[in-house]
């Protein structure tokens, strides 16, 4: 019963039922009617022949005791009539019948006076036997021997035992037409409708046992629905919207999968950046261990100190950039004075990059303001020249300067460290637009997590980064800033 064939199929068979009885009862009203017209045609001079061959009638005469016997004579005509006289405003005077048949002493006088002017037929009476029921008759209007309007004679056509048969007969024949008729049409229905909708719900039947098939496919096939859905173009457009769909997870399937293997990758990165530091750490305190009391150097206690520190940088670095990728971190843009920003990171890395003996040369060409939020730019600043000072040996120069280019404020981090090649570039740049699209056929630019963190703030403020690098030579990043709101 669920199935659209099954609910389709019983209402269009309670739809075709409901149209047949309507039709039904439109033909019985019609042929009523054209009955009626007949048989009122047939009799139009009925009345008008009575009152000519009846003495007393053809005289005016209207009188109760005076027509009994003519009343009684015309009834010999047949049953289907009944003889009234009426006086000239429509009551009943005559009648062969009993007093108690009568229900109404008064006919509508319009009615006749439509009758005798020759109005469209059929026209319905007053049936004096009757409170509420109109019959076709016939009417005359009677004058007496001096020539003024006495009344008239009014014959109802089909008369009480008339209907009385007829209601008899139809009450016989009445089931079997009935029977016959909707046997004719539930069995037409049935054939009609089993055809036609077998026909329109094929393609949706069609379309279930595809999509059904669909389900034994693995996703990593190309799933698509066959292009063979005739007859229907609502169900032509729905395959169509359903092979779009399944395209799209298809997509967004192996887009998943390309951003777990970039997850991976970057989790083996970041396992040999925190490895390093712990190995150095353990080394260190395990080599003060074993060394006679008198042997240890307070040196090892120094460096594993420092391998300490930058273990503790790694993971602090990691809850910030979980932080960035959960969105707990937004930007509160403000005007800053790009001077002031600068000269706070180079306090934060000048007595480190002496220590390395490494040039950190700030050049500022020419004083600006920027629309930025002070503390992720100065955080961007402090990852970039980080990572310079950890590839960029000793001698080296870093160089931190804003230039304008193209009409547009640019940042740019300098290094003569050790640089990457291009693959590693092109790694980074679509590492930096979308995590999604890094090829794990290639080797994941040794940038630390520090970078990762980079990218997200500057998503987060919409700036824009190029990278530039040459191995050996040194890498190059430029920082779009924004100057106005």
């Amino acid at each position: 019963m669920n199935r659209l064939f099954n609910r389709l199929f019983f209402v269009a068979t309670a739809i075709a039922l409901l149209l047949f009885v309507a039709l039904w009862q439109w033909l019985q009203l019609n042929h009523e009617f054209s009955r009626n017209q007949i048989q009122q045609s047939l009799h139009l001079e009925l009345a008008e022949h009575m009152a000519h061959i009846n003495p007393l009638l053809s005289q005016g005469i209207t009188s109760d005791a005076a027509l009994k016997e003519a009343f009684h004579d015309f009834m010999l005509l047949g049953p289907s009539f009944e003889i009234y006289t009426l006086d000239p405003n429509g009551k009943v005077i005559a009648y062969d019948a009993k007093e108690e048949k009568i229900k109404n002493h008064r006919v509508d006088i319009n009615i006749i006076q439509q009758f005798l002017a020759g109005k469209h037929l059929p026209l319905l009476g007053t049936d004096p036997r009757s409170l509420d029921t109109q019959k076709i008759f016939s009417a005359a209007k009677l004058i007496n021997s001096q020539g003024l309007h006495s009344g008239y004679l009014y014959v109802i056509i089909g008369g009480e035992e008339y209907d009385s048969w007829q209601a008899l007969i139809n009450a016989e024949n009445q089931p079997k037409i009935w029977g016959a008729t909707i046997g004719f049409w539930v069995i037409f229905a049935l054939l009609l409708f089993v055809i036609l909708l077998h026909y329109f719900t094929r393609p949706i039947h069609k379309l279930a046992q595809d999509l059904t098939n669909l389900k034994t496919l693995p996703i990593s096939e190309n799933l698509t629905l066959p292009e063979r859905y005739r007859g229907s173009l609502e169900i032509s457009q729905l395959s169509e919207h359903i092979n779009h769909l399944l395209q799209e997870i298809q997509q967004q399937q192996q887009q998943v999968k390309r951003q777990q293997q970039a997850k991976h990758d970057f989790l083996l990165h970041l396992s040999h950046d925190l490895k390093t530091p712990l190995t150095a750490l353990l080394g260190y305190i395990d080599t003060w261990l074993i060394l006679p009391a008198d042997e240890r150097d307070a040196v090892l206690i120094q460096y594993a100190a420092n391998s300490g520190q930058t273990l503790q940088q790694l993971l602090a670095q990691l809850l910030e950039l979980a932080a960035l990728e959960n969105g707990q971190i937004h930007a509160q843009l403000q005007q800053v004075e790009l001077a002031s920003l600068l000269n706070e990171v180079e306090k934060t890395f000048a007595p480190r990059a002496k220590n390395l003996g490494i040039s950190l040369q700030f050049k500022l060409e020419r004083p600006s303001q920027i629309y930025t939020d002070p503390q992720l730019m100065r955080r961007i600043l402090n990852n970039l020249v980080d990572n310079a000072l950890r590839y960029t040996p000793k001698g080296g120069t870093i160089q931190i300067i804003n230039q304008q280019y193209q009409g547009q404020q640019w940042l740019a981090v300098r290094d003569t460290g050790a640089g990457m090649h291009q693959h590693e570039v092109d790694a980074l740049k679509q590492l930096s637009i979308q995590p999604a699209h890094f090829s794990h056929n290639q080797p994941l630019p040794q940038l630390g997590v520090g970078l990762a963190i980079v990218r997200q703030l500057l998503g987060i403020l919409k700036c824009r980064i190029e990278i530039a690098s040459q191995p050996g030579i040194g890498s190059e990043f430029k920082i779009e800033l924004v100057t106005q709101f």
